[in-house]
């Protein structure tokens, strides 16, 4: 049975890694569109929201409509699309750079179709093979894709440094052969089938259940405490905290990721108690969020953006831990419904920041209080999105304290 699944399981992590790859390379060169094409911080952001929007239309569709598709084909099918959106990115706002934004929203629509479908699809598909510990697998599975962005940030500042960023769009096509290498996995392999609502409980009797919604609004707030950082650390310590890109894409945002993926990992290897893991993570992120927005030591906010990924880890893969063993009768449903909770805390997160930046800027009242601090406007202006970035984990403290409360609960009833 391991074998006879062995592609698949090659096909999945490959695909997350896609996913590290059109969720990631983008906000790297958020500075370099800015310099390139003279698009603004609101509209960068909005790319992000655009992003996560669209995986969040893919996960309401397949939340009340996964029964009218055949499983194994789309999750096959997901990767191709990864191909197509990445190549429309990379090569059509070179050709055409007089509209360079609108094949930059195109290209992004599309790949974020295969990244709703692979949030969606991936993690119950790795969940309906046999396995002797179903959670830890899960927790692989998570780590992969952090592991996939420590790999893209340091290969996108190396080629950047390189060969300059003006070249970024060779960058973009040479990433697109992590999917094409998924679409062979999944080629001629046998996909498990998963169960969807059509099969299972009524859709109504799951939105009754009030445990379903404080897992999405769970993963809501862990989403958003997670992507924040991960979308806007790279321009964060380049202009808030004044480090160069290079050792702040680095020591920032690549070991915001190796810190991703260590938590992962190491909860995929020794892992319990996950209620408990989500409190400790939430209470930590906060106090990273406000030590990178106050603090005047650029090398301390850059330890606090980087520890930020420890500390954010498994609140997006351990609020999907808590659903499934909530919810274990849910199938795709279930999936579907926190990666819609988890798309929207990612899209609102990074564009309220975006949109904090450019509000700063424009203010005069507020870039006349940025002089006085010693800060320009957009210094300050980040400075003020990250601190509206932390009441995402802050919030999510409340909640993952009712979460660890019932699974003490539950521990003790055992």
């Amino acid at each position: 049975m391991k074998n006879k699944y062995t592609r698949v399981k090659l096909g999945c992590y490959t695909t997350n890694v896609s996913m590290a790859v059109v969720g990631n390379l983008p906000p790297v060169l958020f500075l370099t569109f800015r310099s390139l094409y003279g698009i603004s911080y609101s509209l960068l952001g909005l790319l992000v929201l655009i992003n996560f929007f669209t995986q969040l239309s893919i996960d309401l569709v397949f939340s009340f409509f996964s029964h009218k598709f055949n499983i194994p084909k789309v999750v096959k099918f997901t990767p191709v699309l990864t191909v197509l959106g990445l190549l429309i990115y990379a090569t059509m706002p070179v050709l055409f750079s007089s509209s360079a934004y609108f094949w930059l929203v195109l290209g992004t629509v599309v790949f974020s179709v295969s990244g709703g479908l692979s949030e969606v699809l991936i993690s119950p598909t790795i969940a309906a093979i046999p396995s002797e510990n179903p959670e830890r697998e899960m927790s692989k599975l998570h780590s992969i894709y952090a592991w996939g962005v420590v790999a893209v940030i340091i290969i996108t500042t190396l080629f950047l440094l390189a060969f300059g960023s003006k070249y970024w769009y060779i960058l973009a096509l040479a990433f697109s052969i992590v999917p094409l290498l998924a679409s062979v996995f999944f080629f001629g392999s046998e996909v498990p089938s998963v169960e969807t609502e059509g099969r299972t409980l009524r859709v109504k009797e799951f939105l009754k259940d009030r445990g379903l919604w404080l897992c999405v609004f769970a993963i809501f707030f862990g989403g958003a405490s997670e992507c924040i950082m991960a979308q806007w650390s790279s321009s964060y310590i380049e202009k808030a905290l004044g480090i160069s890109k290079v050792w702040g894409d680095i020591f920032g945002v690549a070991v915001f990721a190796l810190a991703l993926g260590l938590g992962r990992s190491l909860y995929a290897k020794f892992g319990k108690n996950i209620g408990r893991v989500l409190l400790l993570g939430a209470i930590g992120a906060t106090a990273c969020y406000l030590i990178a927005a106050i603090s005047n030591i650029p090398v301390l906010g850059l330890i606090a953006c980087a520890f930020t990924g420890f500390c954010v880890s498994m609140l997006w893969p351990g609020s999907l831990i808590v659903a499934s063993d909530k919810f274990p009768s849910g199938g795709v449903f279930i999936y579907a419904m926190m990666a819609a909770g988890g798309d929207l805390g990612a899209s609102v997160g990074p564009q309220l920041v975006g949109v904090v930046t450019d509000v700063t800027i424009a203010s005069p009242t507020l870039t006349r209080f940025a002089v006085k601090l010693g800060l320009t406007a957009e210094q300050l202006g980040m400075k003020l999105g990250m601190l509206v970035g932390m009441i995402f984990p802050l919030i999510a403290i409340l909640i993952f304290a009712i979460i660890r409360k019932a699974e003490r609960k539950k521990q003790r009833l055992l």
